[in-house]
C-alpha cells in the first residue's frame, strides 16, 4: 500500500492506494508542523491511518507533501507519528509547492502558483522548481491568499473604514467584537487559518464596489509582486507566461486573475482546488 499526503494550514488531504487499485480517501486538519505541537500532530495522524487502512495492511511508502516543510527538522514531528503507525514505509516529504507544480504540468513547465489559505508560488521548467520568490508567511507575505484578504478585511474592519452595512452583517453573523478579534489573532492558535475563514464572506459581497476593490488588490498584489517577475528567471520565455493555479481562494477568484494577468501578459492556463487526485496520479498512474 502506498499513502499520498497533501496538507496545507486548513486542512490535509490522504489518499492509500492499495495493490490492487483500491483507493481510500480521508480528510482532517492542517498539518504545519512549524506552527502546531507534536500532540496536536499525533491526534490527526491517529486519525487518519487507520481510517485509509483499516485492514492493517503494510504500507511500504508514504509521500508527504506539505507547507511549511523547509528542512529535515521541520519535518520531524510528523517524521515520527508517520513512523509510529507504518513501521515498514519509507517515508519522503516534499514542499506544498512542489506538490501544486507536479499536479498542474507533470513533469512540464509552468508558473506555479498556490492560492489558498496562504499562498507561494515557483517557476517550474521541465519538472524541477528553478525558482522560489519566497511567500513570507501571513505576517511579512502571502499576497493573494484567503488570509491576506481577511487580513485587509479585518485591518479596515477595526479603523472603521469598511462600509456600515457591511460591518454590522459581519459582527452579527460572526458574533465577534473588537476583543474577541483580537484575541483570535493574536492569542490563540491558528490565526491564519482564522484570517482566512473570512474570505468567503468578504467574496460574497463581490458586487460592492469597496469590497471588489479590495479583492482586486489582494490578487493584483500577488501577481505584480510574484507572478509577473518569473519572466526574468525563466530559459523557456513562454512557460514563464503560462500560470496554474492551486487552492480554494484562487479557484474562487478565477475571473478576476485571468483579467489581472492579461494586464500582466500572464495566460491562467489551470486552476485547481486540490492537487491530491492529480498526485495520485503522477505517483500511481492511476485515471483518478
Amino acid at each position: 500500500m502506498r499513502i499520498i499526503v497533501e496538507s496545507g494550514a486548513t486542512k490535509t488531504a490522504w489518499k492509500s492506494v492499495s495493490s490492487d487499485g483500491n483507493v481510500a480517501e480521508v480528510l482532517t486538519e492542517g498539518l504545519s508542523p512549524t506552527c502546531l505541537d507534536a500532540e496536536y500532530i499525533g491526534g490527526i495522524v491517529r486519525k487518519a491511518i487507520p481510517a485509509l487502512n483499516p485492514e492493517g495492511k503494510t504500507v511500504r511508502q508514504i509521500v508527504f507533501y506539505g507547507a511549511g516543510l523547509v528542512s529535515e527538522e521541520s519535518s520531524a514531528p510528523v517524521r515520527s507519528c508517520l513512523e509510529m503507525w507504518c513501521p515498514f514505509a519509507e517515508v519522503e516529504f516534499h514542499s506544498d509547492i512542489l506538490a501544486a507544480a507536479r499536479a498542474l504540468f507533470g513533469d512540464g513547465s509552468g508558473v506555479v502558483a498556490i492560492m489558498g489559505t496562504g499562498s507561494n508560488s515557483c517557476l517550474y521548467e521541465n519538472g524541477q522548481i528553478v525558482k522560489n520568490i519566497r511567500p513570507g508567511g501571513y505576517v511579512l507575505g502571502d499576497e493573494g491568499s484567503g488570509v491576506a484578504l481577511g487580513r485587509a478585511f479585518l485591518a479596515d474592519l477595526v479603523k472603521g473604514l469598511l462600509p456600515e452595512f457591511i460591518e454590522s452583517e459581519f459582527l452579527a453573523h460572526t458574533g465577534l467584537d473588537y476583543p474577541g478579534i483580537v484575541r483570535k489573532v493574536y492569542r490563540e492558535q491558528a490565526a491564519s487559518a482564522f484570517m482566512a475563514s473570512l474570505a468567503p464572506f468578504v467574496l460574497s459581497h463581490m458586487d460592492e464596489p469597496y469590497v471588489r476593490s479590495m479583492v482586486r488588490d489582494c490578487l493584483e498584489s500577488f501577481v505584480k509582486r510574484a507572478l509577473s517577475r518569473y519572466a526574468g528567471f525563466a530559459g523557456d520565455k513562454a512557460a514563464a507566461c503560462k500560470v496554474g493555479v492551486v487552492g480554494s481562494f484562487g479557484c474562487a477568484c478565477e475571473e478576476m486573475l485571468c483579467e489581472i494577468g492579461r494586464e500582466y501578459g500572464l495566460e491562467f492556463v489551470a486552476f485547481l482546488k486540490s492537487p491530491i487526485d492529480k498526485l495520485v496520479k503522477y505517483h500511481c498512474g492511476y485515471g483518478l
